[in-house]
């Protein structure tokens, strides 16, 4: 590692995505066995979970909880836990999105008895059509939350509220963060249930941003920033030519939560910072202390920040219910392009070279758009 790599701040950025977050568990895997430190993670929705799992747990714990993690929840399914060779892989996805509809996923979720259909009203926490209970049982069997809380890993999710439809951060470097926090984070309804904290309701923060990069930007501080922002929806993709097709990019769309805009927007922001500061720098010193001017230094901190961006592309076969399609063979393939990705990433000329460039102060990688 480079005098330059051991000065910054080293930030896991999760997005939200169900099932294919098994990318990012194998991303980190591949992060820390190429010698990345991690400093802070941020995940929303299921990238809370793996956040959790990582940021409540010592480095050598990480990566073999990460795996108990995926492999308990990718346990269940179809009849046929691998696809067989007369059968084209989205049939069996299909068959095993229908199967975890049906049964629900050990350790996760299980459907509610009786139907919520039957129930038509209920208690808030139990409006849904699955009980997450399971989710919080396996949290504290892998996550310690003593650990977390004082750990040297920073750890931030976001929730929305319910009643207001604010988006809530919630971060270990001032909250006491627990499993609901983590439930929180995933409660996607109507699926899964709301959850209270501190006397408030919360659904998963998915449905205002499932990208937390904005909010570790309006964090940050004055120490170099080195972000592996690990998507699990691409927001860029072909025209869909069924309705099958549509709804799958449409979720796309959704989830992949501006993800070049947040960039571009960190971008601008750096670049009016910096004028401020130029400008500010010009004045005489008898205006320095006016108000306005130093209005233009209400935001000086201007740390170098890289972005590698790691996003998963799905594959041909790959439907609307990839992202609640947890077939081990599934969570296998995408916990292989989490790998391939990173390392494809960390070994790119580009990237091997890009503290070269001093002028530039945001910096942002796209690498590995192809996968075998």
């Amino acid at each position: 590692m480079t005098g330059a790599e051991a000065n910054e701040l080293n930030v896991l950025v999760l997005q939200g995505g169900g099932a294919l977050g098994a990318y990012q568990a194998g991303a980190f895997e591949e992060l820390f066995a190429c010698g990345r430190r991690t400093d802070w993670v941020a995940g929303v929705s299921i990238g809370a979970i793996n956040a959790a799992l990582i940021a409540g747990n010592p480095p050598e714990q990480r990566t073999r909880h990460l795996q108990i993690f995926w492999e308990r929840i990718s346990a269940g399914g179809s009849a046929f836990s691998q696809p067989l060779g007369f059968m084209p892989r989205g049939i069996f996805n299909d068959i095993s999105a229908s199967t975890v509809m049906l049964q629900g996923v050990p350790g996760f979720f299980t459907p509610r008895f009786p139907p919520a259909a039957l129930t038509p009203f209920n208690d808030p926490g139990t409006a849904s059509f699955y009980d997450t209970s399971p989710l919080r049982k396996t949290l504290l069997e892998l996550v310690d939350f003593d650990y977390l809380n004082t750990g040297p890993v920073r750890f931030s999710t976001g929730a929305v509220n319910v009643e207001t439809g604010n988006m809530t951060w919630f971060d270990s470097a001032r909250d006491e963060i627990g499993p609901e926090h983590i439930m929180a984070s995933g409660a996607l309804p109507p699926g899964f249930p709301a959850i209270e904290i501190d006397g408030q309701l919360y659904w998963d923060g998915g449905l205002v941003s499932n990208t937390p990069l904005q909010y570790v930007y309006d964090q940050r501080g004055e120490t170099d920033l080195c972000i592996f922002q690990v998507d699990l929806f691409n927001a860029r993709g072909a025209a869909p030519r069924s309705v099958w097709e549509i709804d799958a990019r449409v979720k796309d769309i959704r989830f992949s939560s501006r993800t070049r805009l947040n960039t571009d927007s960190i971008c601008a922001n750096h670049a009016i910072c910096m004028t401020g500061q130029r400008l500010y720098d010009k004045l005489p010193p008898e205006l320095r202390d006016d108000p306005d001017a130093l209005a233009l230094l209400a935001h000086r901190r201007n740390p170098k920040i890289t972005i590698a961006h790691l996003i998963y592309r799905h594959a041909r076969y790959e439907r609307q219910s990839k992202d609640y399609e947890f077939s081990r063979a599934s969570m296998l393939d995408h916990w292989h392009a989490g790998q391939h990705d990173v390392k494809t990433t960390l070994t790119h000329p580009e990237w091997k070279s890009r503290h070269n460039d001093d002028t530039t102060p945001v910096r942002i990688f796209d690498l590995a758009k192809q996968r075998p």
